[in-house]
């Protein structure tokens, strides 16, 4: 069984935890949230063109039988 941390312990610990990471700068969160958004928009744009241009094909095989 395992014992129990007293909760000012333990938000100690986490405190003493926390200091040890190192948080990136300013301009790195910046450039890493430009980094993300620039590659939603590209999968955004790929998958429509995809969508349409399956949609587009499946249209002109289903119209070739009529």
């Amino acid at each position: 069984m395992a014992s129990k941390t007293n909760p000012f312990a333990f938000l100690q610990q986490v405190r003493s935890e926390t200091s040890k990471v190192t948080w990136p700068s300013r301009r790195e969160t910046m450039i890493s949230t430009a980094m993300v958004l620039f590659m939603v928009l590209f999968a955004a744009l790929f998958f429509f063109a995809a969508d349409q241009l399956i949609g587009w094909l499946i249209s002109l095989v289903l119209s070739i039988g009529n």
